[in-house]
């Protein structure tokens, strides 16, 4: 299992965002450049992070981006999923019909309790804590 890109990047930009002061529009030139993100990749996610409602939009002059919730309230698998949908670390477990031995097969059960696993870490961390952990580890 590997993050894309665009969930790597995605988590990264947040992240800056909620390191800003409160309140502060940040523009998408400053958040591509300081995560050294293509400016053109970072918009198309910050796209679907606008229309999952975790972060705004701001247009015009100044414009540019800020959380839409408190950083303790978004939680890592609702970034993931608002880049990429429902997150699945194996086709068959995203959809029982590919495999006729769906429910029988004892490799699927290992994925289905990796993916829970994985899940309960992603849900029970929110972007507050990896700023957080951020902070920890530059000071």
């Amino acid at each position: 299992m590997q993050f894309t890109k665009a969930e790597d990047y995605g988590l990264h930009g947040i992240i800056y965002l909620a390191s800003q002061p409160e309140g502060k529009i940040t523009p998408l030139s400053e958040i591509s450049e300081e995560q050294q993100v293509p400016e053109k990749f970072l918009a198309k996610i910050f796209q679907n992070l606008s229309k999952a409602g975790l972060i705004k939009s701001h247009r015009g002059v100044k414009g540019g981006f800020t959380l839409n919730k408190t950083a303790d309230s978004i939680t890592v698998i609702e970034v993931l999923e608002s880049i990429q949908g429902p997150y699945f670390i194996a086709k068959c477990l995203a959809d029982d019909k590919l495999c006729k031995k769906s429910n029988m097969c004892s490799v699927r059960m290992l994925l289905q309790a990796t993916q829970d696993s994985i899940l309960e870490v992603f849900k029970g961390h929110t972007i507050a804590d990896l700023v957080a952990w951020e902070k920890e580890h530059t000071s």
